[in-house]
């Protein structure tokens, strides 16, 4: 798919560091915040002697399990593995749901680290991707990509008929674009 500057729906492609606001990067230690589908929690990082394990307990922390001496980077991957399971429990049923509204199925859907895109659709294998980043979005931000991804089963290109689709199934689409490339992004240090 290609998405030329300037297309009017532009959407799925986050906006770049000039646009959109990085976070600094994450320590993964005692009280350093963290996002969870749209809402700010503190970190609580508990040592102790069984397999690591992530919980939300409360409107106000995320509480992480992890053994001793536990490196910086093993706690962000046991954080981004708890974000990417927690990701799947919520887009599958947004997908059965919103394929059932548009008349489309997906063949197989995935969640992955993407740099510049929420999310894409290979319309040909009817395969479906989303951003790890969108664990961390609310609820509705997230409703927004899995419609404009399947959309783009019916409508391959951001044109008249793709908008003309997204206002049909997502009339306040456009408020939910602005709500998404608002919020900030996680820090990331890309290597090439």
């Amino acid at each position: 798919m290609i998405v030329r500057f300037g297309d009017p729906i532009h959407v799925q492609k986050l906006a770049y560091d000039a646009v959109q606001e990085r976070q600094s990067p994450r320590q993964y230690v005692e009280r350093e915040s963290h996002y969870f589908l749209g809402k700010r929690y503190l970190l609580r990082v508990f040592e102790h002697n069984s397999p690591p394990k992530v919980e939300v307990k409360t409107k106000k922390y995320i509480d992480v399990y992890v053994r001793p001496d536990t490196s910086t980077q093993q706690r962000q991957i046991i954080l981004q593995e708890w974000c990417r399971a927690e990701l799947k429990k919520q887009i599958e049923p947004l997908l059965a749901q919103w394929g059932t509204r548009i008349g489309v199925t997906v063949n197989d859907w995935s969640v992955k680290q993407m740099k510049t895109k929420w999310g894409a659709c290979n319309i040909e294998a009817r395969r479906v991707w989303f951003n790890l980043e969108l664990a961390k979005k609310p609820l509705p931000c997230l409703e927004y990509i899995v419609v404009h991804e399947l959309i783009h089963l019916l409508e391959r290109r951001h044109n008249a008929v793709f908008l003309s689709l997204m206002d049909k199934f997502l009339p306040h689409w456009r408020q939910l674009k602005r709500e998404l490339n608002a919020l900030p992004v996680s820090h990331a240090d890309w290597k090439y």
